[in-house]
């Protein structure tokens, strides 16, 4: 490897739920989360420190706290990732109520058994040279926080307003929040 550049089921609580902090079990449903939503929006920092967002899938998600994309190495994220690593990535599922949040440093490198690894039919689309394409490159990032949302729907939200009303407390948390670090 060459280095280039620097199940179980959802919980759905029906009153509210104050938010933790990690536990083992949380990395394990942060990898669950991730996979099944699968695309994800990454930002990274162009030169002049504004945001640069777009839309990337993610290849894999694995225990240590890494994920893996391809990407191009003519993306303008090559330059974003050679002067500031720092990434974010969004991922959402509306549908479902969940939502998560990672923050990490991203390297680019050039790893041909990772990329057969990791390969897909469809990635032919936009690398046609398969795993070996020059253009390739693996977009590595390493995970420093993260936090996720799993929001039971509707009804609990009514029910969390009926008692912030009677009880006169506002709700904290509706669903379940744990953060990562």
């Amino acid at each position: 490897m060459a280095l280039v550049h620097s199940k179980e089921r959802a919980h759905y609580p029906t009153m509210l739920q104050k938010m933790s902090r990690s536990d083992p079990g949380d990395l394990a449903k942060l990898g669950e989360l991730i996979r099944d939503i699968r695309v994800a929006l990454l930002t990274t920092m162009d030169r002049d420190g504004g945001f640069h967002t777009r839309p990337v899938q993610t290849m894999q998600v694995e225990a240590d706290r890494t994920l893996w994309f391809f990407t191009d190495w003519s993306s303008p994220k090559v330059d974003e990732l050679y002067h500031d690593v720092r990434v974010s990535l969004g991922y959402a599922d509306p549908a479902k109520h969940v939502y998560v949040a990672v923050t990490g440093s991203g390297r680019l490198i050039r790893d041909i058994q990772k990329a057969k690894q990791l390969w897909s039919l469809e990635q032919r689309a936009y690398y046609p040279g398969g795993p070996e394409d020059e253009r390739l490159a693996l977009l590595r990032v390493d995970i420093e926080r993260a936090e996720y949302w799993i929001a039971p729907g509707r009804i609990s939200y009514l029910v969390a307003a009926i008692t912030a009303t009677v009880t006169r407390t506002p709700a904290e948390v509706v669903g379940v929040v744990r953060k990562i670090e």
